[in-house]
């Protein structure tokens, strides 16, 4: 069984992202076409957002997704990857 993912670690990915670039949450709703209130409630941890959420993030950042969701495994060795 997997471990869990480290969610508090994705929220603390975002704010740094957001704060490294000095935007307000406004301005990432802007580049996002992501709602303030929508944001807010991620940075929050009152909501983790859908994979379509992440994309758009990752797009307003211009970071991969993986950027983003590598935050998940913060704590724990991340799978290896598949021989298959």
């Amino acid at each position: 069984m997997p471990p869990d993912p480290n969610m508090y670690a994705l929220r603390l990915e975002l704010a740094r992202l957001r704060a490294e670039r000095g935007w307000s949450y406004d301005q990432l709703a802007e580049r996002s076409a992501l709602s303030r209130r929508t944001l807010i409630e991620i940075e929050q941890g009152r909501s983790i957002g859908t994979l379509s959420t992440w994309h758009a993030l990752a797009h307003a950042f211009g970071v991969g997704v993986a950027t983003l969701t590598d935050a998940l495994c913060a704590g724990h060795e991340p799978p290896a990857p598949s021989s298959h």
